[in-house]
């Protein structure tokens, strides 16, 4: 079931929300689809006023749009994990050979964006909707790979100390 067709004949679906025993909210995931888009940096004006570009606000709106405006926000404290697959298009001019092992995952996208920067973009999008600052990030897993429809999928959830593969806090 979809919230609607963007320009393009893109579809976004609705979030998953997954709640625990005790009916909270445990996560929630949603795909943004499209190429995977970068932060931008700030540019200046003449006069010397920034301003974010044109594409990054788009995304970021994108970006909160498939979160879907479900009204669930992590409370204050909550330590909160993210994490991001960022699915690119497979070039139209990759062999068969070469297709088949983007595919299978055996050769990975080492192109831009820079990971670090489609991080910055999803977690700075929902800043103030899906938890209210991003300090309360306390781990963050991405990774890049080919698939055949570009997206990125975002999974945002409540960090629980099972979770910290096996490290020791201090």
């Amino acid at each position: 079931m979809g919230l609607g067709l963007l320009s393009g004949g893109m579809r976004i679906a609705r979030p998953e929300i997954r709640r625990g025993a005790d009916g909270e909210v445990r996560s929630i995931s949603f795909s943004v689809p499209g190429e995977p888009v970068g932060k931008g940096r700030h540019r200046f004006t003449r006069t010397g006023h920034p301003y974010t570009p044109g594409k990054t606000e788009s995304y970021e709106s994108l970006v909160r749009l498939a979160y879907g405006g479900s009204g669930i926000i992590f409370p204050k404290g909550v330590p909160v994990r993210v994490k991001i697959t960022a699915c690119f298009g497979i070039p139209k001019s990759a062999a068969k050979k070469r297709r088949a092992m983007m595919i299978a995952g055996d050769i990975a996208p080492t192109k831009k964006p820079d990971f670090d920067n489609i991080q910055k973009i999803i977690c700075d999008a929902l800043n103030g909707v899906a938890y209210h600052d991003d300090s309360q990030i306390v781990k963050a897993d991405i990774k890049k790979v080919y698939s055949t429809m570009p997206h990125v999928e975002v999974n945002v959830a409540a960090w629980a100390k099972e979770e910290n593969d096996g490290e020791e806090i201090q």
